[in-house]
């Protein structure tokens, strides 16, 4: 049977009135479009409700479903240990999502983690859930390190497992919006924070989850947002489909945001497989990208390329000249995926006997030999961008105001222990940032006696 309907939902415990304590009464909306999503389940009947949340176990490489037939939870660590709630889990659809991801090759399951106790960003909309409708069984979900569209797809083979059974379900995305609204609030504020918001519920009133997959993720980290990927999750799961989609609430008196929106299915629509239009647009700027590149970032990708199809190094092209050829310097080989790093090694000074060699062997080693993430495979080239950092020499510096995050990179140094952070990156906006993130990959402790130098980069995009 189908997915019926799909909801996205906040979850501040101040809302429970035992734990808010009149104070609830400040996002009344909130609470009233709530109550509306939680008569509409009532009347739904769903016999499985699907919870996605960004509280739960959380893993960088893996989908974590929570195990066991059981799980319970309360309010204890809000001051309401009174309020507590029991559910139980529909294995038997979480075993079909199981084999669906092992058939499809994504990393998702029961495995790890063990605990039982239900998390807030669960047990606040089930208290509102409950007070109508107990029913159900449950299957908690949590979010991963893996990329937005890998969620949209992880979503999209849920739907799948739900449509092989024999099941009403109804899907709950919990997951609040930007937490920085209001210089008085518990975050603070950022320009990125209303802007964030006033984006995401337009996209939830329009049914729009393509602009749900293409937020910029420097963009969403300083809007400090919670539920997105909780809510591209859920959008996969209605892949295809035509929804009867309302906003019921927004608001964020405290400074972090809360929306309240339904999505009823209504039926199917072809032009809605919003992961085949993204890797389609993906793929026009790729080409556009190759079209347009310089000989650097070329070389970067062609030795790449070759090394995983062919399984050895590539001769530098005879084409190559200048700099290429006749000098030497430090090269750092930078590879995304969807926007998302996906592999960046380099030489702080020179190894090899030209800059070509230097990015060829560099580039090879990012796309294979960076211990953070998996070799990338022949299936993925088509899906990467690169750029190369030729590193400039560098000077010894003071201190930190001698450091300008957009010019220079810094390299800090304490014994025989060295790091290095590239310039201008994504949110790293301060010279305090830039060196802390250095040491951490050094393993230099700020207290230690270390040294500092710039130096200033050649980008080639």
């Amino acid at each position: 049977m189908p997915l019926i309907a799909t909801f996205i939902v906040p979850h501040p415990p101040l809302i429970v009135p035992e734990i808010g304590k009149g104070d609830q009464n400040k996002i009344q909306k909130t609470i009233d479009a709530y109550q509306k999503i939680s008569t509409q389940i009532a009347q739904l009947k769903p016999d499985t409700i699907i919870l996605s949340t960004p509280h739960s176990v959380l893993y960088s490489d893996y989908f974590h479903i929570s195990p066991h037939e059981t799980a319970e939870g309360n309010f204890k660590m809000f001051g309401a240990p009174q309020v507590k709630m029991n559910v139980n889990y529909d294995t038997d659809l979480i075993d079909l999502i199981i084999k669906n991801a092992n058939e499809e090759g994504i990393a998702a399951g029961t495995l790890g983690q063990k605990e039982k106790t239900l998390d807030h960003g669960s047990m606040v909309p089930l208290y509102f859930i409950n007070q109508l409708y107990q029913d159900y069984q449950l299957i908690r979900l949590s979010l991963s390190g893996f990329s937005p569209i890998a969620h949209y797809k992880f979503g999209k083979l849920i739907d799948k497992a739900i449509e092989k059974s024999n099941k009403r379900v109804v899907w709950v995305a919990s997951g609040d919006l930007s937490h920085k609204l209001k210089k008085n609030g518990p975050y603070g504020l950022s320009e990125e924070g209303p802007i964030f918001d006033k984006q995401v519920t337009q996209a939830m009133s329009q049914a729009n989850f393509m602009k749900f997959l293409t937020f910029d993720e420097s963009f969403c980290e300083k809007a400090a947002e919670c539920g997105l990927r909780s809510f591209i999750m859920m959008a996969g799961a209605l892949d295809g489909k035509k929804v009867d989609a309302q906003l019921l609430s927004y608001e964020g008196p405290f400074g972090v945001g809360y929306a309240v929106a339904s999505f009823l299915v209504t039926g199917f629509d072809e032009t809605k497989h919003f992961d085949l239009i993204y890797e389609q647009e993906e793929a026009k700027k790729i080409e556009m990208l190759k079209k347009n590149e310089d000989p650097y970032v070329k070389l970067a990708r062609m030795s790449l390329e070759y090394y995983i199809i062919n399984h050895h190094y590539m001769t530098p092209p005879d084409y190559l000249e200048g700099e290429l050829k006749d000098q030497k310097a430090g090269v750092f080989v930078s590879i995304k995926k969807h926007g998302r790093l996906r592999g960046c090694i380099g030489t702080i000074s020179a190894t090899k006997s030209c800059i070509a060699d230097e990015i060829i062997y560099n580039a090879i080693s990012a796309g294979t030999q960076d211990y953070r993430f998996d070799p990338i495979q022949e299936n993925e080239l088509t899906k990467l961008t690169y750029s190369v950092d030729v590193l400039r020499k560098a000077e010894p510096i003071k201190s930190m105001s001698e450091l300008d995050t957009k010019r220079y990179g810094v390299i800090v140094r304490f014994g025989q222990k060295s790091g290095l952070l590239l310039p201008n990156l994504e949110g790293v906006d301060t010279p305090e940032q830039q060196v802390n993130i250095a040491l951490r990959k050094s393993g230099i402790r700020d207290d230690q006696p270390y040294r500092m130098e710039r130096f200033e980069v050649v980008r080639h995009y």
